[in-house]
């Protein structure tokens, strides 16, 4: 009887485990499913920023095809970007999406990155400021508010919104 018991447990153990392997796996999918997979990001970085390297990991488990640079200063880009000062983050990236290539700088949004890819506006990219708490590699809460700002065409041009994120958005 004790060894009929072990092997009903055992086999309920191992459907339980193929029903969440067969979740993940589905999850995995949906996830994957949500990039072209032509599309290409290229991260620029610190080494030593913790959260650049966690944005670049859920980009590249979103399904892009993601190379990541580390340099000490990253001035240089951020200025061959054009990114003004006001809309920093601690990364800059660039997207190569159906033909267009956008910046990427700070803590992008997946869903901002999906609406570029789909959309394929005529602007220079799309910033995060800053690094707000709650962001895409820093911390990823979808409740967190903060804005997706479009970059300027010139030094001098205002930041529009591009989308914001957050409860309400």
């Amino acid at each position: 009887m004790k060894n009929v018991q072990n092997y009903l447990h055992a086999a309920l153990k191992a459907k339980r485990l193929t029903a969440a392997a067969v979740f993940m796996a589905g999850s995995l999918v949906i996830t994957q499913a949500s990039a072209d997979p032509e599309s290409t990001v290229t991260v620029y970085k610190t080494p030593w920023c913790g959260c650049c390297h966690l944005w670049a990991e859920a980009v590249e488990q979103a399904g892009y095809n993601v190379t990541v640079k580390d340099m000490e200063d990253l001035s240089g880009i951020k200025k061959q970007a054009g990114v003004p000062a006001e809309l920093e983050g601690c990364h800059t990236a660039v997207m190569k999406t159906g033909g267009h290539t956008y910046v990427l700088e700070g803590h992008v949004p997946l869903e901002a990155m999906a609406r570029l890819a789909d959309e394929q506006p005529d602007i220079r990219g799309v910033a995060v400021a800053g690094m707000p708490m709650g962001s895409l590699g820093m911390g990823d809460d979808p409740s967190a508010s903060y804005d997706v700002d479009v970059l300027p065409e010139t030094p001098s041009g205002a930041p529009a919104v591009f989308m914001h994120m957050g409860e309400g958005n």
